[in-house]
């Protein structure tokens, strides 16, 4: 795999060992390395899903890193693609998730829903591909 252009996005939570808990039962993620900081929360942890990493780490408002709880609004949604929308909404629904939008076809193709975690950072699970159609593939 190449490291060019591979986007990784970074989280912030309140309590960074319960959002890895939920991540991990909820949604489907593992993860694969968590360290401590100096204050007893998460200095860093990473997370995957497939192919695909997330970074988190607990809140620290001296560097700028802020949980969505402590923001006016939620202003960006993380878009995971998944092979069976129905399964994985089960899933985060018995889970425990907040579900924002049902379970539903796409009008641009693909079915998904969206979904909050207990910190309030938006989830999209989905069928859909971007940029499929690119390579012609129909998505």
């Amino acid at each position: 795999m190449s490291v060019t252009g591979f986007i990784s996005p970074a989280l912030s939570y309140r309590d960074a060992a319960a959002a890895i808990t939920f991540l991990e039962q909820a949604f489907g993620f593992r993860c694969r390395m968590s360290s401590p900081d100096e204050s007893g929360g998460i200095a860093h942890a990473e997370l995957t899903f497939r192919d695909s990493v997330i970074m988190l780490g607990s809140a620290n408002p001296e560097r700028g890193w802020m949980s969505p709880l402590d923001l006016p609004g939620v202003n960006q949604t993380l878009s995971v693609i998944v092979e069976d929308a129905d399964a994985h909404y089960e899933r985060a629904r018995a889970a425990g998730a907040r579900i924002v939008r049902e379970v539903r076809d796409e009008p641009y193709g693909g079915r998904g829903y969206q979904a909050s975690d207990p910190e309030n950072h938006s989830w999209y699970f989905g069928t859909y591909v971007p940029g499929a159609w690119w390579d012609g593939k129909t998505p």
